[in-house]
């Protein structure tokens, strides 16, 4: 596995072989010898998996546990991509945008580090992803950020009106996060 640090400090394009046949195909997204191998701390805690019809987005999420909470995401179903938006105060890249399209077929994961935010949006019928987490949800400490904030400017690859739930639609921005301090500080 190749893991190759993106634009946002402590997020990392994962890629692995994939083998196929008449069968179908096999890869392994996750492999605990190739973090360590390139210096890089990962614990899963916890399993997710989701799965969206198209237009759907997810997000954008983060925690404010104390242990915070990273992610290694992949898609298992159609296509999708995977948005990180570094919300981290006093970070240098504080409010970019990394977009990375990710589809079952190949071989790409995303090391999403704690104290960003993430979403996805679902540019197939139907998309899923699962996702390792390094900490156990805790409702209290997980947030959201309105996916649309013009002011983040997502480029959601839409096709027709994003799928939103009700709480990702009513989600502050992130200035009114900013503002609220319900913002991590990067460290």
């Amino acid at each position: 596995m190749k893991l190759t640090e993106l634009s946002i400090p402590g997020l990392f394009l994962l890629e692995s072989p994939v083998h196929g046949d008449e069968r179908g195909l096999f890869r392994e997204w996750f492999k605990l010898g190739d973090f360590i191998d390139a210096g890089v701390t990962f614990q899963a805690q916890q399993a997710n998996f989701s799965l969206s019809s198209r237009d759907a987005v997810r997000g954008l999420h983060y925690s404010m546990a104390p242990e915070g909470q990273a992610k290694i995401v992949t898609c298992v179903i159609g296509e999708l991509v995977d948005v990180i938006v570094d919300i981290r105060v006093g970070s240098p890249t504080f409010g970019r945008v990394e977009v990375v399209a990710l589809a079952a077929d190949e071989g790409r994961s995303v090391l999403v580090p704690r104290d960003v935010a993430h979403g996805y949006c679902v540019t197939s019928d139907r998309g899923a992803l699962c996702y390792l987490i390094s900490s156990p949800f805790n409702a209290p400490m997980e947030l959201e950020i309105n996916p649309l904030d013009p002011a983040i400017g997502v480029p959601w690859p839409l096709v027709g009106e994003p799928i939103l739930s009700a709480k990702d639609a009513a989600a502050p921005t992130l200035e009114q996060r900013r503002v609220a301090q319900q913002l991590p500080v990067f460290r």
